[in-house]
């Protein structure tokens, strides 16, 4: 199978940015720091379209990303997306994210699951999940990326890599449809 041109670029500069946090022994601090970009960039559809704009300038990215983020992350990280910005990578820079935090998540022995339910959970729902989920997948950490759609009526839907676990009132009675049809 051949792997995608999107792979082929982000997997080098995730995997370059991995070894020099384990080098310096601060891979959780740069995860936890990649998550903030990675939430910052997903919400302000401004810094995505002025980051990956060819008609801005080089120099023009750089100072904005020192600005907005020079003080709040790691010299490390910091210069990685200043070199990014250098070798006309930055658009890349969500999905290089992405694959950091998975490798992140494999060295660590962290399974991520989507959740979808009818209405938020509570803490302890999320506890009984998390510890559902570990028991389901040997993980030793469970993260959650949680999300709610009403329209699901009421259950959950949890997806872990390509495993869909549809326990929502919808998939029931989806299912009910099918076999009556």
């Amino acid at each position: 199978m051949r792997r995608s041109i999107t792979a082929e670029i982000t997997e080098p500069y995730a995997e370059a940015l991995m070894s020099v946090a384990q080098a310096h022994n601060i891979v959780q601090d740069i995860g936890e720091q990649v998550q903030s970009l990675k939430n910052i960039y997903q919400s302000c559809q401004d810094l995505r379209q002025f980051l990956a704009s060819p008609l801005i300038k080089a120099q023009d990215k750089k100072e904005v990303i020192r600005k907005a983020f020079g003080s709040q992350i790691h010299p490390f990280l910091l210069n990685f997306l200043l070199l990014l910005v250098d070798r006309r990578r930055i658009g890349f820079a969500q999905a290089i994210f992405d694959k950091y935090l998975e490798v992140l998540r494999r060295l660590s022995n962290t399974v991520l699951a989507e959740v979808t339910t009818a209405v938020p959970l509570s803490e302890g729902q999320r506890e009984t999940l998390v510890n559902k989920i570990r028991s389901l997948t040997g993980a030793q950490a469970v993260e959650l990326d949680m999300r709610v759609d009403p329209s699901l009526v009421g259950g959950v839907i949890i997806k872990i890599g390509s495993q869909v676990y549809d326990a929502s009132i919808r998939g029931q009675l989806r299912r009910l449809a099918q076999a009556l049809a």
